[in-house]
């Protein structure tokens, strides 16, 4: 019980009970004040009226016309009296001249003594007014408004007939809600123990009705199966890095060795160490690819922001393969429409050109033809590198997008699989879209440049 009350839908039970309570309070004070109110001021204004009117009279009809109003009260709530200039009684219901009600005409409120209302024996809230005549004599007439207490009686049975069953609902209803959450709550601790356990592949339970637990459980699944991928990355990548450099140190070895054991002359030493020395750069720019995919997806990687033209960004890419193609015995063309200039880091984006031409370059047998475009799509720009080689397969564009990863009918062709991982990282880097799609034969790949403001790149 004690978790119970601890938790969230029973405080805001209870919270809600007391806030009812408090509004119905709040109502039915506000009723009762407001019908007394009413009923007050419908009183006296009759009460003033009506002492008017009989004063309005002559002399020897008021004595009259007070003796008719008490004869025809049946419930023995009005009063009517006729007093002297001496306030001796003359004629009426009232034992003797009410004290605290000066005859100016208007109604007083006050609580009469039983000297002064024998007729009714227990003190009794009335209003009275009285009228001064003009032979002396002093009219006072009043009523009973005792009945306005059984106003305030209807209106407080009202509220505890209301109000307490109301209250009893909201706390039966929080303790439900809380007892539910509370099995929730434990089967998603039960679920979180056992992913801290080390099973990864667990998710936490969902009751699926799309309440704020609901999505909260969701949006937690969501972060665990992007940390479930995100090491099982980090397992693949460490396989891959084994595997990768374990070709070039172990031939690096090798060459090394046979430089010791074979090496003639300083002539045939300097060509067996500058071999080794190549397979050392191989080793470390497989290195320097993944640290700068690392920072490049923590989004730590120093850039300058700004207006790129691309246009000029493709002309430096071809500049840098154009002679590279031709001596495989490729054909490259450059074809750049005008577009909008776009928010990025020039160096990053020549970076990611120049991957997605040196694919097309080493993919592309002898013969074939590669193309380097700048164009637009309903006004975004797009850079695009398109070649009639190899072509990747519909069912591996998304794997070629992860680090190492080669598909058998390209592993025979030098490369590391991670050229294609780190144009997407700067893809996402900027917030652009790397599209791969059949050139028929052969793959075009697009990066699609949706332009953003200065102040969305930072």
């Amino acid at each position: 019980m004690a978790s119970l009350f601890r938790t969230s839908a029973f405080r805001l039970s209870f919270l809600f009970a007391a806030g009812l309570a408090f509004a119905c309070l709040l109502l039915s004070g506000f009723i009762y004040w407001q019908t007394t109110i009413v009923e007050v001021h419908r009183v006296d204004r009759q009460l003033v009226r009506d002492a008017a009117i009989m004063a309005a009279e002559p002399a020897a009809d008021i004595r009259g016309s007070v003796q008719r109003r008490v004869a025809a009260d049946f419930h023995r709530m009005v009063f009517a009296a006729l007093f002297d200039p001496d306030r001796r009684l003359i004629v009426g219901n009232l034992s003797a001249y009410p004290a605290g009600v000066p005859a100016d005409g208007t109604a007083h409120g006050l609580r009469e003594t039983a000297a002064c209302c024998a007729i009714l024996g227990p003190p009794a809230a009335v209003h009275m007014v009285a009228r001064r005549l003009p032979n002396g004599d002093t009219l006072v007439i009043g009523r009973n408004v005792d009945s306005l207490a059984d106003i305030r009686a209807a209106v407080l049975r009202a509220l505890e007939l209301g109000l307490i069953p109301s209250l009893a609902m909201a706390l039966i209803g929080g303790a439900i809600l809380g007892l539910r959450t509370q099995r929730h709550v434990a089967a998603v601790r039960a679920a979180a123990e056992r992913i801290v356990a080390g099973e990864l592949g667990h998710r936490l339970p969902s009751r699926q009705r799309g309440d704020e637990l609901d999505q909260m459980t969701d949006s937690v699944n969501r972060m665990l199966d992007e940390l479930a991928a995100a090491v099982e990355d980090v397992k693949s990548t460490s396989d891959h890095i084994a595997h990768d450099l374990r070709t070039p140190l172990t031939r690096l070895r090798t060459r090394l060795e046979r430089a010791c054991e074979t090496a003639g002359s300083h002539d045939e030493l300097r060509d067996m160490v500058e071999r080794a020395m190549g397979g050392l750069d191989q080793a470390l720019q497989i290195m320097a690819a993944l640290m700068r995919i690392r920072r490049l997806d923590a989004g730590l990687c120093p850039s300058t922001i700004g207006r790129v033209d691309l246009a000029s960004v493709a002309e430096a890419a071809a500049d840098l393969y154009q002679p590279v193609a031709e001596d495989k015995g490729l054909t490259f063309t450059l074809a750049a429409d005008a577009v909008p200039a776009v928010i990025g880091d020039r160096d990053l984006l020549l970076e990611a050109v120049v991957n997605l031409v040196d694919n097309a370059v080493k993919y592309t047998p002898p013969g074939g033809h590669v193309r380097l475009a700048v164009t637009a799509e309903a006004g975004i720009p797009v850079l695009r590198v398109a070649d009639d080689g190899v072509g990747i397969p519909s069912e591996d564009r998304e794997a070629v997008l992860r680090r190492f990863y080669r598909s058998d009918r390209t592993r025979h062709i030098e490369g590391c699989g991670l050229g294609l991982a780190l144009v997407d990282s700067i893809a996402r880097f900027h917030r652009f879209q790397l599209r791969i799609r059949d050139a028929e034969p052969g793959t075009v790949v697009d990066l699609i440049c949706a332009p953003r403001s200065e102040d969305e790149a930072g």
